[in-house]
C-alpha cells in the first residue's frame, strides 16, 4: 500500500503574498474525516472503464488497441472499441453495416448458453442460431469482479468507501484517505482550534502551486484566479487526483484494462467528469471551475434528467441547456415543477448534489431471462430453458460465496409472459441446508407449473428466473427461532421434491380454485395448511389427493406431511389427532429407507420429513396447552361457585344469572350500558 506522502506533490515557492486565512474552518476539516456528505472539502471520484466489453474480449483475443473490434450479440452490436469508432461504427449498426464500413472489422460475439449445454461457451455459430441460445454476460462479470478486488486492495480497508455503479462503472469516496494523508502532508492541521473554537478558520496552506501533471484540469470562471494561492479545497482534489491516477495505473498495469476518472466533489460532477475525456484520462472538477464546467452541458446529461423531466422542463422554458436554466428564478421553477422538484433542480444545475456513496458494492439480485422467437409451446420446451437458467443463476452464487456460506438469496422467482399478459410466482428458497443447482431447478419447476395450471399460457414469448432477498451466511449457535420458522420454508421444500406434471398430463388437469387466505395468527402459522387442488379432501377422487399442485395454483407438499388443520362448519378446526395422523400415514406406501417418528411410530422417508412432522407434534402440543389454560380458568371459578352454592348445578345455574352488583372503590365511577 503507498505510504499518504506518495500523495503529494512538491509546489513551488510561495509568490505574491495570499490571504492569511482560510474559507474553511475547523470543523470542516474534521467532517472530511466522517466523509460528510455536507463537507464543502469532500472528494468524490469515479472510475468508468473504456467500452468494457470489447476490452474484455480484447483482453481475452490479445488484441491489440489499434485492431478495430465489436462485440456482437445476434446481428447487433453491444460494444464497439475507440479503432473501430474511427470509421463510423456504432452500436446502433448492425454487423452487415459495420462490416462495410471496415472490413477488417474483428466482431467477436458474446458467450451463450446453449440449449442442453450445462455451462456457457463462446460459440461460433450463436448468431445463427438464436432460438436455441441464451446471452451469457458471465466472462464480463467475472473480469469486473477483478477490477472492483483490485481497486478496494490498493485502498486503506478502514478508510476505503467504494459503490459498484455498474458492471464497469465505480463510486470512490475518498474523503477519508484525502484527511489522512492531509494530516501526514500538513501537521499543522492536527493542532486543536484557536479557543476551542471549530468554527475558527484554518490557516491558508503552505504552497502556491499545485502540479496536476496529466490530469485535464477544468479551467476556472476567472481566468486570474490561477494566480491566486489554492486553498484547502484545491489541495484536497489534488490528493484525490494522485489517487485516482495510480488505481488507473494499477489497473492498466495489472489486468490491461484502461479507464477514465472524474475527481470532484459530488457523484453527479465525478460522473461528468470521467466522461469529459476518453479513453484513459481524468478530468479534474475544482470547486472554483463547477460554473464554467457545467455552463456547456444539456442538463439532459444530468442523471434523472433525461427522461419525462428533463423534457417537461425543456418544453416549460424552452431550453436545454443548463446555462440558460441558470438564469431561471428558484420561485419560477418551483412553481412550474413544484417546490420539491422545483428546488432540486435549481441545485442541481449549479452543481449541487448531496448523495452519499454508497458503500455496499454486493448485488441484491440475479437475473436469467429469455426472449423466444419464435415462441415456444410446451411445458417440457420450457422446463429446457429453465435448466440453463438454474445453472446460469447458480454459477453466479458460487461467486457470491454461496458454497461457503458467505451470501445466499431468500427468494426465486418466476415471470411468465404470454401475449402482452405477464404473470409472476414466487416462493421461498429452504434455508438450512447446503443451496444447489437442482434446489432452484425444481423450486422454479414448480412455480412454471402453478402458472401452467392457471390455463392460457401458450404460446409463451419470455420467461425470466431470479433470485433475491440476499443475506449474509450465519454462523455459531442458532435461537430457537431458527428452528421454529417452518410454514413458508417446508413448503418450499415439499415443492421442491415434487413429481411435476409432464406435457402429456397437463391437459387433464383444471385450474385451480384460488384458495381462501384466513389469517389464524397465534399457532396457527405454526401448521402447515395442506389443501387439495380442488376443493376439499371430500371432492377429489383417490388420483386428485397425490396431486402435486395446491389450491391457487401454490404446489402442495409432500404427501408424508399431512394437514394440520381440517374445516368444519366453515371455520378452521383443531389439529387430527394422532391417532388420525397414524392411521393416515400407515395407508402410504413406505420407503426402502425410512425414519421412524418416537412419538407415533409414523414412518417417514427422509430427516427432512422427520423433521417436519415432530414439528407438527410440537406445533400441536402448543396449540393444546393454550385450549387447556382458559379451560382450567372456567373450572377454577367454577368450583369457587360450586363450594358457596353447595351443589354443581346451583352454581351453574348462578353462573349465568348477572352477579350481585359490586361497590365501586373510590376514584372509580360505574358505566351506565345501553
Amino acid at each position: 500500500m503507498p505510504s499518504p506522502e506518495r500523495y503529494f506533490r512538491d509546489s513551488s515557492p510561495a509568490g505574491a503574498p495570499g490571504l492569511r486565512r482560510s474559507r474553511f474552518t475547523h470543523r470542516n476539516f474534521s467532517q472530511l474525516a466522517t466523509s460528510s456528505t455536507s463537507c464543502p472539502l469532500r472528494v468524490i471520484a469515479h472510475i468508468d472503464l473504456d467500452c468494457f466489453y470489447a476490452q474484455c474480449e480484447m483482453v481475452r483475443l490479445g488484441i491489440s488497441e489499434d485492431q478495430p473490434l465489436a462485440v456482437q450479440q445476434w446481428q447487433g452490436l453491444i460494444a464497439v472499441n475507440y479503432s473501430a469508432r474511427k470509421y463510423g461504427i456504432g452500436r446502433h449498426c448492425n454487423i452487415t453495416e459495420a462490416k462495410k464500413l471496415c472490413p477488417g472489422l474483428i466482431h467477436q460475439h458474446v458467450a451463450t448458453w446453449r440449449e442442453g449445454d450445462a455451462k456457457w461457451a463462446y460459440h461460433p455459430d450463436a448468431a445463427a442460431n438464436m432460438a436455441t441460445h441464451k446471452v451469457s454476460l458471465d466472462p464480463y462479470r467475472l473480469e469486473s469482479r477483478k477490477i472492483l478486488a483490485l481497486i478496494k486492495g490498493f485502498l486503506p480497508s478502514q478508510l476505503q468507501k467504494v459503490e459498484k455503479a455498474g458492471i464497469d462503472e465505480v463510486f470512490l469516496d475518498l474523503s477519508a484517505h484525502v484527511h489522512a494523508v492531509l494530516l501526514e502532508r500538513f501537521p499543522e492541521l492536527a493542532s486543536p482550534p484557536p479557543y476551542d473554537d471549530p468554527t475558527e478558520k484554518l490557516p491558508m496552506p503552505s504552497i502556491s502551486a499545485l502540479d496536476w501533471q496529466a490530469d485535464a484540469l477544468v479551467d476556472l470562471d476567472d481566468e486570474n484566479a490561477e494566480f491566486h494561492d489554492p486553498d484547502w479545497d484545491d489541495v484536497a482534489i489534488l490528493i484525490g487526483s494522485e489517487i485516482v491516477r495510480d488505481i488507473r495505473t494499477a489497473v492498466r498495469d495489472t489486468l490491461g484494462y484502461t479507464c477514465s476518472g472524474g475527481v470532484a466533489c459530488n457523484k453527479m460532477l465525478s460522473k461528468l467528469g470521467s466522461a469529459y475525456k476518453k479513453p484513459n484520462q481524468q478530468t479534474v472538477i475544482r470547486n472554483r471551475a463547477i460554473g464554467h464546467f457545467l455552463s456547456d452541458f444539456k442538463f439532459t446529461k444530468i442523471r434523472n434528467l433525461g427522461g419525462k423531466l428533463g423534457e417537461q422542463i425543456s418544453e416549460t422554458f424552452h431550453t436545454d441547456t443548463i446555462k440558460d436554466l441558470l438564469a431561471v428564478p428558484i420561485e419560477q421553477l418551483k412553481f412550474k415543477l413544484g417546490d420539491d422538484t422545483g428546488t432540486w433542480v435549481y441545485n442541481t444545475v449549479r452543481g449541487t448534489d448531496p448523495s452519499e456513496v454508497n458503500a455496499r458494492t454486493q448485488i441484491k439480485s440475479m437475473l436469467s431471462a429469455k426472449s423466444f422467437r419464435p415462441d415456444i409451446n410446451t411445458f417440457d420446451h420450457a422446463l429446457k430453458w429453465l435448466r440453463i437458467f438454474a445453472a446460469d443463476i447458480f454459477s453466479r452464487l458460487v461467486e457470491e460465496g454461496v458454497l461457503e456460506n458467505k451470501r445466499r438469496p431468500k427468494t426465486i422467482n418466476l415471470h411468465h409472459r404470454h401475449g402482452s399478459q405477464t404473470r409472476s410466482r414466487s416462493t421461498p428458497i429452504p434455508q438450512g441446508r447446503q443451496l444447489e443447482e437442482i434446489t432452484l431447478f425444481e423450486l422454479a419447476k414448480s412455480l412454471l407449473s402453478q402458472i401452467v395450471f392457471d390455463g392460457r399460457v401458450w404460446p409463451c414469448s419470455n420467461l425470466s428466473l431470479s433470485v433475491g432477498g440476499f443475506e449474509e451466511g450465519v454462523s455459531g449457535n442458532m435461537g430457537i427461532g431458527a428452528f421454529l420458522l417452518k410454514g413458508d420454508e417446508a413448503r418450499a421444500l415439499n415443492k421442491a421434491g415434487l413429481p411435476m406434471p409432464t406435457a402429456d398430463n397437463l391437459d387433464e388437469l383444471h385450474p385451480a380454485e384460488k384458495r381462501r387466505r384466513i389469517d389464524s395468527g397465534g399457532i396457527q402459522r405454526f401448521l402447515t395448511k395442506r389443501e387439495a387442488s380442488r376443493g376439499t379432501h371430500d371432492e377429489l377422487g383417490p388420483d386428485d389427493a397425490s396431486s402435486p399442485m395446491g389450491e391457487g395454483g401454490e404446489t402442495s407438499g409432500r404427501p408424508d406431511v399431512q394437514r394440520a388443520s381440517c374445516r368444519a362448519g366453515g371455520s378452521e378446526k383443531s389439529a387430527m389427532s394422532d391417532e388420525e395422523y397414524q392411521t393416515q400415514t400407515n395407508h402410504q406406501q413406505t420407503p426402502i429407507d425410512t425414519y421412524v417418528c418416537p412419538r407415533c411410530n409414523a414412518n417417514l422417508e427422509c430427516p427432512e420429513t422427520l423433521q417436519s412432522h415432530q414439528d407438527w407434534h410440537f406445533a400441536k402440543d402448543l396449540q393444546d396447552q393454550e385450549r387447556v389454560s382458559p379451560t382450567f380458568v372456567n373450572t377454577k371459578a367454577t368450583a369457587t361457585s360450586t363450594s358457596r352454592t353447595g351443589s354443581q348445578k346451583t352454581a351453574a345455574a348462578s353462573s349465568k344469572r348477572p352477579g350481585r352488583p359490586k361497590k365501586a372503590e373510590r376514584g372509580q365511577s360505574k358505566l351506565k350500558f345501553g
